[in-house]
């Protein structure tokens, strides 16, 4: 008993050692593939870094900087009327509209009419949170020309709001109605060209090492990315491959450009485009559709597409074509040409097009990795629970990915923090001025702590501007942000927005993976976070004065690129729609009536709507 308990006893203590030493191996890999993830990427970002000291970040112009910030969210996205700037107008009133808007923004710059007007649609039931926001984006086009104005506005609906909350609710829920999207339209307005260069240091880093390894086309996951939920869960088989490209008809110049050989000729063709057209913002590059790829391995050429006869089919699914497919070495020498509008080429297109559907008729297509199908289902609902849970953790092995991805990427997500959470002469004065302006009031309640002051100022800047930047970087910057990207920089923008809270968060084996992720560098960055709003305290006042001289430069440099006309039509749309309940309000008040604003809107609402009102 004595000896076999004795050889167990060493056995296990093996056993522990040699997993020990697994664990320390795999540490160490982890380690090292970091170390050198960064290294090369560091390398590769350089072009990058050269580019950005040539003043080539392809910042958005400011008319399409505020489409995309105010009106790309609303319902018909692209298509608003705000971005495209078309009004159905007969031409026969045009003139008379054109009166009539005016007088509608005259009337709009009487501050008593305006607080009526703001109020009374936010107290209708179905004013709701769609409508108030795109109202408020209406607004701040409207009175782009008054932004001093503008503020004032802002200011007072906020006093109101704050005493409100302060007496008769949760202070700490303040600046979550028209007024708080007002604040975060005056910060958008104020602090374009704050993001800047660490945000796309930021977006090229993770677009880059994403596109470093396999991405699949249809999941829409990737080998390398901070999301556990777009991680792809596969080994994958893939090499680097570097193409020479000839672009026909743009001389003889041959671009190298990197690949993989499992990308798809869609994935070929869209890293042919970023790497030749480099120097221009995305969008004036060509577009994938309307580029063909070929393929010269001989006398003869092939034209790449992801779907053709050759599709390799594995019972009901067939998979995209990939360079591999196709057997493209290094070194290879591929031809990208542009689609001419010719009726030749719309029916090529069109033929292309019939033979795709033909093709997908009966069958489900896929990339790297092939969806389980009813046979397989069937065959997992037979498999054995040992089965189950060896497939359970081998795919959690793959979260190490997650920890080298993060590694890589550590630096540039510090220097977005950096330069962000940085007070002092880097701070706008519109920051400085509001967050004041929360201080001043905080100090005539005596409800109001540190903690609440806190949450109002975050929920103010960093959450509704920083976080919306950091999510959207098409907002800011001419660039296309891919669903693999976008998903790593939603798990950035989360921990940024745990750095700003309070709350200390608790983590657990069960806890996401993306809280796990960067739970180590949470607490540095809120204390980042605090010596942000402590710094904003000390510094030099903002008088009223300086505001509004800065309020009505960039009001001067920008007013007359916005659709200023088309912003006051849809504005009135809100004064027909809830026109009798407007109207009651302004009887009511006495300043209105000594003002005759209600004689005033019916003028503007008989002259726009054409019709009889009680004049």
């Amino acid at each position: 008993i004595v000896i076999v308990f004795l050889r167990k006893s060493q056995q296990a203590e093996r056993e522990y050692e040699k997993v020990k030493h697994q664990l320390e191996n795999l540490e160490e890999s982890v380690r090292d593939r970091c170390k050198k993830e960064f290294t090369d990427l560091m390398i590769e970002m350089e072009d990058h870094t050269n580019d950005l000291s040539e003043g080539r970040i392809p910042f958005l112009d400011y008319k399409t900087y505020t489409d995309r910030v105010f009106f790309l969210p609303s319902k018909d996205g692209a298509n608003d009327v705000m971005i495209t700037g078309k009004l159905d107008i007969p031409e026969s009133r045009k003139a008379i509209v054109a009166q009539a808007l005016n007088q509608f923004s005259n009337l709009l710059n009487s501050k008593t009419f305006l607080i009526t007007f703001i109020r009374t649609l936010e107290a209708r039931p179905d004013f709701n949170a769609r409508a108030k926001v795109y109202c408020a984006s209406l607004l701040t086009v409207a009175l782009h020309g008054k932004l001093e104005y503008y503020t004032d506005i802002m200011r007072t609906l906020l006093l109101g709001l704050m005493e409100e909350y302060v007496q008769s609710k949760n202070p700490k829920l303040m600046l979550q109605q028209v007024y708080k999207r007002m604040c975060l339209h005056c910060f958008f307005i104020c602090l374009q060209d704050s993001a800047g260069e660490p945000l796309y240091k930021l977006f090229r880093a993770i677009k880059h090492q994403i596109e470093k390894g396999p991405v699949d086309a249809q999941v829409k996951k990737a080998k390398y990315t901070l999301n556990d939920t777009g991680l792809l869960g596969d080994d994958v088989e893939y090499s680097m491959l570097t193409l020479q490209v000839l672009v026909q008809g743009e001389g003889p110049d041959i671009t190298p450009v990197k690949v993989l050989d499992c990308d798809t000729i869609s994935q070929v063709k869209e890293k042919i485009i970023e790497q030749v057209y480099k120097n221009l913002p995305y969008s004036q590059r060509p577009k994938v559709e309307s580029v063909t790829l070929e393929w010269r391995p001989g006398s003869t050429g092939q034209i790449l597409s992801d779907l053709d006869v050759t599709s390799q089919k594995e019972g009901r699914w067939r998979r995209l074509n990939t360079l591999a497919h196709y057997n493209v070495r290094d070194n290879a020498t591929l031809v990208l040409s542009r689609l001419m509008h010719t009726q030749q080429s719309y029916y090529q297109n069109h033929d292309n097009h019939e033979e795709r559907n033909a093709l997908l008729e009966d069958d489900k297509v896929f990339h790297l990795v092939r969806p389980a199908d009813e046979l397989d289902e069937m065959k997992s609902k037979r498999g054995s629970i040992k089965d189950k849970s060896m497939t359970k953790a081998i795919t959690e092995i793959y979260l190490t990915r997650l920890l080298s991805v993060k590694g890589t990427l550590q630096q540039f997500v510090d220097d977005f923090f950096r330069s962000v959470l940085c007070s002092g002469t880097e701070v706008p004065p519109a920051v400085k001025y509001f967050f004041d302006f929360l201080d001043e009031q905080a100090l005539k309640h005596d409800n109001v702590d540190e903690e609440t002051i806190h949450i109002w100022k975050t929920n103010s800047l960093p959450l509704r501007f920083w976080v919306n930047i950091l999510k959207n970087p098409h907002f800011i910057f001419d660039v296309h942000v891919t669903e693999v990207v976008d998903a790593s920089l939603s798990v950035i923008a989360q921990t940024f927005m745990d750095a700003c809270t309070k709350s200390e968060h608790k983590l657990s084996r069960d806890s996401p993976s993306n809280k796990l992720l960067y739970a180590k560098e949470i607490s540095s960055y809120k204390k980042m976070v605090d010596e942000y709003y402590k710094g904003i305290r000390v510094m030099v006042p903002v008088s009223d004065q300086d505001m509004n001289t800065h309020l009505a430069e960039v009001s001067r440099a920008h007013t007359d690129k916005l659709n200023t006309q088309v912003a006051l039509h849809q504005l009135y749309q809100y004064a027909s729609k809830y026109y009798k309940e407007i109207v009651l309000s302004l009887d009511e008040d006495p300043a209105a009536q000594s003002k005759q604003l209600t004689f005033r809107l019916q003028q503007i609402a008989a002259a726009l709507e054409n019709k009889v009102t009680d004049l």
